[in-house]
C-alpha cells in the first residue's frame, strides 16, 4: 500500500517507489520481493480495468487519497450510549473527476478472494456511494477534508489478488441498487455486530485494547516455558503450527504464518486430499455421528483418480467415528477455537481442535490427521505431532475446562488400508513433563527471534514461498 501510494499519489514510477521499498530495513527481504511482484501485479490491473472503462465509454477515474466515511449521528445516546457510527472500508479509491462515479479495490494478499459473503460487497459499496472524503487523527474522530456536496450516481467494486494479478468486478451498481443491496444484505448484520456483546476471544485478542481487563481467554503465565525476548515486543499470537514452521525454518514461519504469503502454485496431493477429508468430516460432524452417512462420489480439489484413496480414508473413520454412540445432551464443537493468553510473554495462544465433545464431565480433544504411510513405531507421539503437547498444556491449565480426570486427547490417524487411534492422559505428570519439554524447546527459538532468516535445505523444494526467498533458489540451484 505504501508503494501504490507513492505511485498514485507522490508521483513516482512504479520503479521509484520499489527502489525506496527495498532500501527500508523494516521489512523482512521475502517481504519486500512479494510486495515487488505485487505492486507491479496491482498497477497492472488497475491499467487494464481503466483501459476497461474508456472503451466502455465511461469517465476516468483518478486515485482519491483521502477515507471515505459513511456517518450515522444520533441527538441521543442508543442503547450502547453512542451517538455517533463511522463506517469505512479499507482499500483503493478512486473516482472520475466530475465525481459521478467511484471504485473501491478490494486487497487479497493472494489470489482474488472468492468467498466475500453479499453482506461484505454491499457494505463496500455504501461506503463506496455515501462516503464523505475524511482524515483523523489518532484519538479523533474523521472529519470531513472538504465541503464538496458531490455524491456519485454509480458506483464499483473490484476485488484484486496482489499475488497473482487477478481481478474481478464484484459490484457495478447505481446508487438506487447500492442502497436497495445495503438494506437487503448489510444493514440485518451490521445491526447483530452492533447488538453482539458476547465475549469471543481469538486471534483478535492480540490487536485488543482491553485485554488487561477482560476475563477472557484464561490465564496460563509461563505456559509455554521459555523466557521472553530480550526487547520488548508487540502482542502475539502463537498456535502448534506457527512452532513447528518455525523450527523448519524462521523465514518460511514468517512469510506464511505471519504475513499468509503463498506462492500460488499447485498444492500436492497429500494436502488436498488432508483438507478434502477434513471438510468432509467437519461437515457432517456439526450433525453428529457420520457412521451411516453415505460417503459422496466427489471431493473438493480432488480429481477422479486421487477420490479413491480419501475415499477409502474417510470409510475408515466410519468404521470407528468418535461421536458413534454419544449420549444425548453432551457437547459437539467442531473447529471450535480454543485460546489462552500467557500476560508474561504476551503472547495469545491459538488451538483448533478439530473435533471438541464433552463424555461424562470431562472434554475429549480429538485430532485426525491423514498419512500415506505410518511412521516408526517408536517414535515419539508428542514429537511426532506437537499439536499434542500444546493440547496437553492447554487442558493441563484448564481449557477448556470440564473434570480433568474425565479429560482425554485423541489422535485419529487415517490410511488407506486402515487407521490408527492413540490416546494420551492430559493430567498424567510423565505426559506434562514431556509436553513441556517439547514446546519450551520450540518455542524457545520463536520468542526471541527478531530477523526470521531462512533455512536452506531440502525441504525448499517443497517450500510454498520459494518463489520469494533467494536463499532457498540458490540452495536448490547448487544442489
Amino acid at each position: 500500500m505504501n508503494a501504490v501510494d507513492a505511485v498514485e499519489h507522490d508521483g513516482l514510477d512504479v520503479e521509484r517507489a520499489l527502489a525506496r521499498l527495498r532500501t527500508n530495513q523494516k521489512y523482512h527481504v521475502g517481504h519486500t520481493s512479494w510486495a515487488e511482484s505485487a505492486v507491479r501485479a496491482y498497477v497492472r490491473a488497475r491499467t487494464a480495468r481503466e483501459a476497461e472503462r474508456r472503451a466502455a465509454g465511461r469517465p476516468a477515474t483518478l486515485p482519491v487519497r483521502p477515507q471515505w466515511v459513511a456517518v450515522t449521528q444520533r441527538e441521543t445516546p442508543d442503547s450502547r450510549g453512542a451517538t455517533r457510527y463511522e463506517r469505512t472500508g479499507w482499500g483503493r479509491r478512486y473516482a472520475s473527476a466530475d465525481g459521478s462515479e467511484r471504485e473501491l479495490w478490494l486487497l487479497s494478499v493472494n489470489s482474488v478472494k472468492e468467498d466475500r459473503p453479499p453482506a461484505e460487497i454491499a457494505e463496500a459499496a455504501a461506503v463506496a456511494a455515501a462516503g464523505v472524503p475524511s482524515r483523523s487523527a489518532f484519538g479523533d474522530i474523521h472529519r470531513p477534508v472538504t465541503r464538496d456536496g458531490v455524491r456519485p450516481r454509480r458506483v464499483r467494486i473490484v476485488g484484486v489478488g496482489c499475488g497473482t494479478g487477478e481481478h474481478d468486478v464484484l459490484a457495478d451498481w447505481d446508487t438506487e441498487e447500492v442502497e436497495r443491496r445495503f438494506l437487503d444484505h448489510a444493514k440485518p448484520v451490521l445491526g447483530r455486530v452492533v447488538e453482539d456483546d458476547r465475549l469471543n476471544p481469538g486471534s483478535g485478542c492480540v490487536r485488543c485494547e482491553g485485554l488487561a481487563g477482560c476475563e477472557l481467554p484464561r490465564r496460563t503465565p509461563g505456559i509455554l516455558g521459555v523466557p521472553g525476548p530480550r526487547r520488548p515486543r508487540g502482542r502475539r499470537s502463537v498456535s502448534a503450527t506457527d512452532l513447528r514452521v518455525h523450527a523448519r525454518c524462521a523465514a518460511q514461519f514468517h512469510l506464511t504464518r505471519v504475513l499468509h504469503l503463498k506462492s500460488g502454485e499447485p498444492e500436492s496431493e497429500p494436502i488436498r486430499r488432508g483438507r478434502a477429508v477434513d471438510e468432509w468430516l467437519n461437515i457432517h460432524h456439526q450433525e453428529g455421528c457420520c457412521r451411516t452417512t453415505p460417503l459422496p462420489d466427489a471431493l473438493p480439489g480432488l480429481s477422479a483418480a486421487e477420490l479413491p484413496a480419501a475415499l477409502a480414508m474417510l470409510a475408515e473413520h466410519q468404521r470407528a467415528c468418535s461421536l458413534d454412540g454419544l449420549p444425548d445432551g453432551e457437547v459437539v464443537r467442531v473447529q471450535h477455537r480454543l485460546t489462552a493468553y500467557d500476560p508474561e510473554l504476551d503472547v495469545v495462544l491459538i488451538a483448533d481442535p478439530d473435533l471438541l465433545y464433552t463424555r461424562s464431565g470431562g472434554w475429549i480433544w480429538h485430532e485426525t490427521k491423514t498419512a500415506a504411510k505410518r511412521p516408526w513405531e517408536r517414535q515419539e507421539l508428542m514429537e511426532t505431532y506437537p499439536q499434542l503437547a500444546f493440547a496437553v498444556l492447554l487442558m493441563a491449565a484448564g481449557v477448556p475446562g470440564g473434570d480433568p480426570r474425565r479429560s482425554l486427547i485423541e489422535l485419529e490417524v487415517l490410511y488407506e488400508d486402515g487407521s490408527r487411534c492413540e490416546e494420551i492422559d492430559p493430567g498424567d505428570p510423565d505426559t506434562q513433563a514431556d509436553a513441556r519439554r517439547i514446546i519450551a524447546a520450540l518455542a524457545g527459538p520463536w520468542a526471541v527471534d527478531e530477523t526470521y532468516a531462512p533455512r536452506p535445505g531440502d525441504d525448499c523444494s517443497g517450500c510454498d514461498v520459494l518463489r520469494y526467498c533467494a536463499a532457498g533458489r540458490e540452495y536448490l540451484e547448487a544442489r
